[in-house]
């Protein structure tokens, strides 16, 4: 499971049309059945206790850890929202922004650069599709091999094996090539090198402002950046809290993927 909605109220778990879910940016997630799962468990031992966001924020906090990343205090007693929107996904960053777009949409949601860096840093585990970036690979530009000339020239033939001109446009390729199961600082190395798979990821590379927060996470390659693991925790924490519902707001769903007949 990913951090592919910004919102704290889990309203990406929700099934139907016109959901979250169904939007183009966030039918890559995966994992749904592990918070499916979870949150099972949880209400067969205390009903109507724990919100499926919660167990969201709880989820993703221990996929870093087992991923060899650090923990962080997750606060809790976040209710879940009754309402998902496939409209809604037109707020978050895509892979296609700019950077000073993609700052502006964190800013919108009370997230600044260091934010920006730090969770796009999640993708030092995970993978994405070759249909989000292939189009950097071939008759990008006039340069003498046809690719994005941000991409180092040794890592195009690479990209371009896993990845060949009209492919499988969802075969799936690790974000971090070097460590693809490992929470550590190599996918900001990656990014120096030219080596960030999307172009978004790239941009915050040539980008004067995000690049001095890259220089500051880099730590020694294959090792876990604890300035890195430190502040993830804390924009995370910041994320999570985004449109946040407590009290008598919202609800605690009975399962994640429907809200709860009246």
């Amino acid at each position: 499971m990913t951090a592919s909605s910004m919102a704290g109220d889990a309203s990406i778990l929700i099934n139907g049309p016109d959901t979250e879910k169904t939007a183009p940016p966030n039918l890559g997630v995966r994992g749904y059945e592990v918070i499916d799962d979870a949150k099972a468990q949880v209400e067969a031992t205390c009903p109507g206790v724990v919100s499926c966001a919660d167990i969201l924020a709880l989820a993703a906090r221990d996929a870093v850890f087992l991923a060899k990343g650090q923990k962080w205090d997750v606060p809790t007693g976040r209710r879940d929202g009754k309402v998902s929107l496939a409209s809604d996904a037109d707020k978050l960053p895509a892979f296609t922004d700019s950077i000073e777009e993609l700052k502006r949409k964190f800013a919108a949601f009370g997230l600044n650069a260091r934010d920006l860096v730090t969770l796009v840093g999640a993708h030092t585990i995970g993978t994405t599709a070759c249909e989000f970036f292939s189009y950097r690979l071939f008759n990008f530009s006039a340069t003498s091999n046809g690719a994005d000339p941000s991409i180092n020239p040794d890592f195009v033939s690479q990209l371009r094996t896993l990845c060949p001109s009209n492919g499988d446009g969802t075969r799936r390729v690790a974000l971090d090539t070097d460590s693809v199961d490992s929470f550590d600082a190599s996918f900001f190395h990656n990014l120096r090198k030219g080596r960030g798979i999307l172009a978004s990821d790239q941009m915050l590379w040539t980008d004067g402002c995000t690049r001095s927060i890259v220089e500051s996470y880099l730590g020694v390659r294959g090792l876990p950046s604890l300035k890195f693991n430190v502040q993830f925790g804390k924009s995370m924490v910041k994320m999570s809290n985004i449109e946040v519902k407590t009290g008598t707001n919202g609800e605690i769903r009975k399962i994640c993927s429907a809200i709860n007949e009246v």
